[in-house]
Order: C-alpha cells, then sequence, then structure tokens
C-alpha cells in the first residue's frame, strides 16, 4: 500500500478565498470512477463542482495536474513498492510519458558507481573475457561508461545513494 493522496477543492470555492477541501487517500478508491465519485460528494454542496487538486503527495509528479489525474495512476497504485519506485523513479529522471513496461524494459539495474557498471554490464555481456588477460587491466571503464552515457546508450540516475542505470534502446 502506497501513501498516495491528493488535497481536493473546487475552482469556485478557491476563487471565493476558501480553501476547503480534504485529503483523499488514493488507496481508498479501486479506479477512476470510484474516486471522481467520492470526490463529488466530498463537494455535494455544489451543483457541478469543478474539481481542483491543489496539492498531493506518495505519487509520481508526472501523474499530477491542477485539473486531473493522469489515467496511469490506477496502474501506479496497483503495483508492488519495489515496483511502484522504479516506475517512479523513470518517470522523474527519464521520460516522464513512460508506461510501466517501457520503464521495467529499460531498467538494467543498479551499480555504486558508473565504473561499477560498466565492469558488470562488460563482464555480464562476455565482451571483458573476449580481451586478454593483460589488456583486461589496462580497461578504462569509468571512460567506457562515461561514454555510454554521452553516446546516449544509457542514463545513470542517482536516487538514494545508488546508481540506477536505463537503456535507452
Amino acid at each position: 500500500m502506497s501513501d498516495a493522496r491528493i488535497y481536493v477543492g473546487t475552482y469556485a470555492k478557491y476563487n471565493d478565498g476558501n480553501l476547503k477541501g480534504e485529503w483523499l487517500d488514493l488507496d481508498d478508491y479501486g479506479d477512476a470512477e470510484a474516486f471522481a465519485t467520492a470526490c463529488r460528494e466530498l463537494h455535494s454542496d455544489e451543483n457541478d463542482p469543478e474539481l481542483m487538486f491543489q496539492d498531493f503527495e506518495g505519487f509520481p509528479k508526472a501523474f499530477y495536474g491542477e485539473s486531473h489525474l493522469d489515467p496511469r495512476i490506477w496502474e501506479w497504485l496497483g503495483l508492488d513498492e519495489q515496483d511502484q519506485e522504479l516506475w517512479a523513479v523513470y518517470l522523474d529522471k527519464v521520460d516522464p510519458d513512460a508506461s510501466f513496461e517501457s520503464a521495467r524494459d529499460a531498467f538494467m539495474g543498479t551499480a555504486k558507481d558508473e565504473a561499477d557498471w560498466a565492469y558488470e554490464y562488460l563482464n555480464d555481456c562476455g565482451m571483458l573475457a573476449s580481451l586478454p588477460d593483460w589488456a583486461q587491466n589496462y580497461f578504462d571503464f569509468e571512460a567506457y561508461a562515461r561514454d555510454a552515457g554521452i553516446g546516449g546508450d544509457v542514463t545513470f540516475v542517482r536516487h538514494d545513494g545508488e546508481l540506477w542505470v536505463f537503456s535507452n534502446h
């Protein structure tokens, strides 16, 4: 369960200088329709409330709009915490329009730094083993990682003290 919630007011109240609204926990609603129903009930003192989402927390900024929630929020809420974090990092640092599938497919793992990633990547792909032992000692993993980033092959993201690596292909 996430801590995703949003403060729901209305434009009419806001324009009258009234910030009356309420924080709604998105986990309490199974889909957009159930959430919309709760919002209308919250502001049933207005004939046709024009909802205004005045603040949010616990979910990616890419899903938030002052007058709407991106429909992808309901998919995000259905994921486990690890997948939510993965998608949130990807949305925030790589592509705010990405689907979960594209974020998951692009994720190459974590490393302590770029050189560590380059070593693991080249080792796992078998490229490092194709070099003679003496040449492996001279291989510049930092330069390889730098070139992979500059060349657009990967995106490196610092998150919670780790380097997250995403493929751009």
